[in-house]
This record gives structure tokens, sequence and C-alpha cells, in this order.
């Protein structure tokens, strides 16, 4: 479902601020795949999800998505692929406007735009089925402004937004670490439940290494602008904090490796 060839990233090329954020990185998910990514500073963490969803242009290399060539496409195209939840709550929905209404923007995404009613009274039962797979009470505040709602409480609406129309991609940028552990961890359950349940292939980075152990079938850690270790099924399923650590330090073949990662 995503496939990067030989991918290269360098900021300020030629200056004395040179900086090579990805370096021929190859990675493939499979459909379904829920791969968490985790690594130090500067390791190309944020570099290869901004790459993907077309942030960023790259140097050299391919970006594939559904067997697509979206390599040249701009941010706004490859938007009809890809669904992105932020780092920040506040991004990702419109603070002013009813819950429903966020919720309608989001399912009409890409489709053609008439002079309609605003909100069916099929979509409004829809948008509250879908409201309440999420636990909070929020199919019983579908009038309410978003911008009344915890951050909490507002991630778990970007994320339900994110996957409503099923994105063969979903990418997951940090997306609890503006939450406090016990909120962090509601919107984590919320996340597998989705991506489970709509089959998601999913791209989470994190900078919590437990979160990274505990959630999705897959983990890769990156150092350097390449992948350092990637970890996969029962493999991933029994590793504890330590020995992701002693293999952080192997593949990049230093003890500082873990002092960059736990700052991280």
């Amino acid at each position: 479902m995503l496939q990067l060839i030989d991918v290269c990233k360098t900021f300020n090329a030629g200056t004395i601020n040179e900086k090579i954020a990805l370096e021929n990185l190859n990675l493939k998910l499979e459909k379904g795949e829920f791969v968490a990514v985790i690594g130090g500073i500067g390791a190309g963490k944020s570099t290869l999800m901004n790459s993907v969803a077309g942030v960023y242009g790259v140097d050299s290399g391919k970006i594939l998505i559904d067997g697509q060539n979206v390599t040249n496409l701009p941010e706004y195209k490859r938007a009809k692929y890809i669904g992105r939840v932020f780092q920040d709550p506040m991004m990702g929905t419109a603070a002013t406007m009813q819950i429903e209404e966020n919720l309608a923007l989001a399912f009409r995404r890409g489709k053609p735009r008439g002079l309609r009613a605003g909100i069916t009274k099929k979509e409004r039962a829809f948008y509250r089925e879908q409201l309440e797979t999420l636990g909070l009470g929020l199919e019983d505040r579908m009038t309410s402004k978003v911008g009344l709602l915890s951050g909490g409480q507002r991630q778990a609406l970007t994320l339900l937004m994110a996957a409503l129309q099923e994105p063969k991609l979903l990418l997951l940028d940090e997306h609890t670490a503006a939450l406090d552990p016990k909120t962090a961890a509601t919107v984590l359950e919320t996340t597998q439940k989705i991506v489970e349940k709509n089959n998601l292939t999913t791209l989470m980075i994190t900078h919590n290494m437990r979160d990274a152990i505990a959630y999705g079938n897959r983990l890769i850690m990156m150092c350097d602008g390449h992948i350092a270790v990637d970890i996969r099924g029962e493999q991933k399923k029994k590793l504890v904090v330590e020995q992701l650590l002693s293999l952080f330090s192997q593949a990049s073949g230093s003890n500082e490796a873990n002092d960059k990662l736990l700052l991280s």
C-alpha cells in the first residue's frame, strides 16, 4: 500500500547547515499493516512522514501509494489517498463548527459538492453511529462546537474524521504527544480499534518506546535518515524496552544512541 524506493532528502544542501534527513530510504507497507516509527531527535521520522504526505518534495527516489507513483504530486492531490492526524489537537478540525459539521466536511472530502441540504437525516444517523464507537459520549453532543471539547476528545474526533473515508494510508504524527498519559492511552486504544476495524494501512510516529512496542504489528526504528531496526510479528510482541535499546545500539554502532533515543 505504501512503498518508498531509494528516497533521499537533504536540507540546506551545499551550506554549512546541510542536513541529510533521508538517505536511500527503502520501505514497504502491506495492506492493513500498522507500523510504529520511533527514533532519536533528527533521525528522520518527521521528514519521512512529511515526504509521504507531500509537504516536502524529495531529492531523488520514488514514493508509491497503492501502486500509484505520487512522487511529484503536490500535497493537495495526495490528500485523496491519505488521512492524517497531527500532534496538535487544534489541527484537523474547525473549532467554530459543530461536531456533526466537522464530520460532514470529512465525509464529503474529495466528493462533488452541490446545492442541497447540509446534513441529511441518513448522514446524521451515520455520524451518531460512528461517534458511539469512540465511547466518549460525543454522539449526544453532535451540535456542540468542537472548540468546547477537551484535547483528548478533539484528537479522538480528528482520528475518526481521518478514517471516515477509509484512506489508502493513515498517517499519525505523534498524535498523543500533547496529551496527558491517561488521555493518550485512551486515544491510542481508540486508534487501534479504528485501524483494526477498517483494516487501515497506518504509519504512526511516536516518541514513546512502550507505545511503539504495545501498538501496531510492526516497529521501525530510524537513525540518521535510514531504518536501523525493523521488527514485526511474534518478535515484536515479545519485545521489552531494554531489548529495543540494545537493538538500536547494535544497529547504530554506538551506545550514545540510547541517550539520543531516551532524550527524544
